[in-house]
């Protein structure tokens, strides 16, 4: 009898839900595709042929596809999938290089954050919210910024935004302070002469945005120097606390110094006309 059941748990299939994190090419036509899967955690699976371009799941397995996969769970080495239903694509995402640039880095942070295998609910909602936001035309700079924040927390990091670290006062504006780990008001901006001076509106949105999930986003316009501000906040709070430097989220920077080096430019050309 024990020896049927291991028979028959070799071949049985599990349904589950997944986002498509990463595909790297194996050999010449097979894939090693990572999924984010909703009931098993972050898992490697094997697809031959993928790179053939009548290939049955092709549809589901797109970058960044969310779908319900049918497939075979190994708790050690490569799994494997058989089917996929109800699957949605973010084309908008896909056919968009600026999109395609931003959910890479989104996959790549998620697969940082946790252990191949976690199960992790909460997590996998926010990924797929973000993907959701984006496809929707919402602006990708603040949901990038959403996402950011509340991954911190997966890292063990949680900036301290809400109040004075002196003397509890609650009212803005406030500067960041790396000796108190956390915000300083105004009163006590002399208690550390090294805090970061940033733009106080950095402060304020990035508190707002820690506690805050993309779906509670429906129209937000910054200025271009709100912006800049909460990018070099959230850039801090990364590479002081988390340590980790990622080349998606490089790309998306050299992406920021070519669009302000195309605006020099244009102003240039407007003025000497």
């Amino acid at each position: 009898m024990d020896i049927v059941k291991k028979i028959m748990s070799k071949t049985a299939y599990q349904e589950f839900g997944g986002i498509v994190l990463s595909i790297r090419k194996h050999k010449e036509q097979d894939a090693l595709i990572k999924i984010f899967t909703l009931e098993y955690g972050q898992r490697m699976f094997f697809v031959r042929n993928y790179y053939k371009a009548n290939h049955a799941m092709k549809t589901a397995l797109l970058p960044f596809s969310h779908a319900t996969y049918i497939g075979t769970i190994k708790s050690d080495g490569l799994c494997f999938l058989q089917d996929y239903k109800e699957v949605e694509n973010f084309s908008v995402i896909q056919q968009d290089v600026y999109l395609n640039a931003y959910s890479t880095y989104f996959a790549n942070l998620a697969d940082a954050a946790i252990e191949d295998g976690e199960v992790n609910k909460e997590l996998f909602d926010l990924l797929l919210v973000s993907y959701q936001q984006l496809q929707n035309g919402l602006d990708p700079e603040i949901i990038m910024n959403i996402f950011e924040m509340n991954m911190l927390r997966y890292f063990g990091v949680f900036p301290k935004l809400g109040r004075c670290a002196v003397c509890g006062n609650e009212k803005e504006p406030f500067d960041y302070s790396v000796r108190y780990s956390g915000v300083l008001c105004t009163k006590h901006f002399h208690e550390d002469p090294k805090r970061l001076q940033i733009h106080p509106a950095a402060i304020h949105f990035c508190r707002i945005f820690q506690v805050i999930q993309p779906t509670q986003v429906n129209q937000i316009s910054l200025k271009s120097d709100t912006k800049e501000a909460i990018r070099q906040l959230i850039d801090f709070f990364y590479d002081e606390f988390v340590g980790i430097r990622l080349k998606s989220k490089a790309y998306i920077d050299q992406m920021y110094e070519w669009e302000q080096s195309m605006q020099i430019v244009k102003r240039k050309r407007e003025e000497e006309e």
